[in-house]
């Protein structure tokens, strides 16, 4: 029996790229054997949800697609949850959930490269697509996990010290080939339902950024692998609805609450704070290489006030009491 597969899409005021998205997928419904594409709009209060339930009406996709309002802005893994949620109460639940960002275009294939993949290899239970940027480039969608390592090496933009942590570098450069990795990107990222009944739904408490590194990091632990499959790709207008790539802004506050969330959870308090020493020792060095002329003489690509937004958030979030809720309110891993 063919396997199915749904895919859910959470728009906030993103109505246009929605439509889009759902255009990319109208030629692949194939590859989704019976199942449908749901998109859960976020209490979006632009008129997203009528103008995308327009465009399902008009295109002739109400068969395979919908919109589901969510009543509120929950966040990013809060509106999945809704949408994972109908999915596997069908009474035919898909063998597979594809969640997908608004602001991607999935090429020709990608979901039949992910489904076939899948299939062949029981062992992984989640896999994430080559991930394109709007000039053509590969971005890298397959990752290592988020350590206090990592943000030394994170905060010193420093070649031989990025080598001698290879092994804790987040990012890597993007490969050709299907690899195993620690987390890919919830831009575009299908999950075996079976992981779902093993882990449960997403943490709502990652309002957005860090959820899908957090749902990976679960799978791992309970046994499942994590891959990267190339074969897939998809188009990525990173940071089109958030501006998190706008770097003379400032970044949103949810996104240092989201990194202080994963922290606290994974790490604990200790290994929050040893991240925050670790990434200022890194980041003072690059500023004291860049002064002296020493080989750090690139573009400061940090959004406005980082290391104030980054290192007061969190030292705040300590005092106050926040980072202790945090820490009291779920298991450390």
């Amino acid at each position: 029996m063919k396997s199915t597969c749904w895919g859910i899409m959470v728009n906030y005021r993103t109505s246009g790229l929605a439509i889009d998205s759902l255009r990319s997928l109208s030629c692949q419904l194939l590859a989704l054997g019976k199942g449908r594409v749901l998109v859960v709009d976020n209490f979006s209060g632009d008129g997203s949800e009528e103008r995308i339930a327009a465009a399902i009406e008009l295109s002739g996709w109400s068969s395979w697609a919908r919109v589901v309002p969510a009543g509120r802005n929950g966040g990013f893994a809060f509106g999945n949850n809704i949408g994972i949620s109908i999915a596997l109460s069908d009474p035919a639940p898909p063998d597979y959930v594809m969640l997908l960002n608004p602001d991607t275009v999935v090429r020709p294939g990608a979901i039949q490269a992910l489904v076939e993949f899948m299939d062949a290899h029981p062992q992984v239970g989640i896999a994430g697509s080559l991930l394109e940027n709007s000039e053509g480039w590969v971005d890298c969608s397959a990752h290592r996990m988020h350590s206090p390592l990592s943000e030394l090496d994170g905060g010193a933009h420093l070649g031989v010290l990025s080598r001698l942590l290879r092994w804790y570098v987040v990012s890597e450069v993007p490969r050709s080939e299907a690899h195993a990795c620690d987390w890919v990107s919830g831009a575009s990222m299908i999950i075996r339902r079976r992981v779902i009944e093993d882990i449960g739904l997403m943490d709502e408490g990652f309002f957005l950024y860090f959820e899908e590194v957090d749902y990976c990091w679960r799978a791992k632990k309970a046994g499942w692998e994590i891959w990267y499959v190339p074969q897939a790709r998809v188009l990525h207008l990173e940071g089109a609805s958030t501006g998190i790539n706008t770097g003379s802004r400032r970044r949103a506050t949810y996104w240092y609450n989201s990194r202080r969330r994963f922290f606290i959870k994974h790490y604990g308090i200790s290994g929050l704070l040893l991240a925050d020493v670790l990434w200022t020792v890194g980041r003072l060095s690059f500023l004291l290489r860049r002064l002296l002329k020493l080989g750090a003489q690139g573009e400061n690509r940090d959004p406005r006030l980082f290391m104030a937004d980054l290192l007061g958030g969190d030292l705040r979030a300590v005092i106050m009491g926040e980072a202790w809720r945090i820490n009291r309110e779920m298991p450390q891993s």
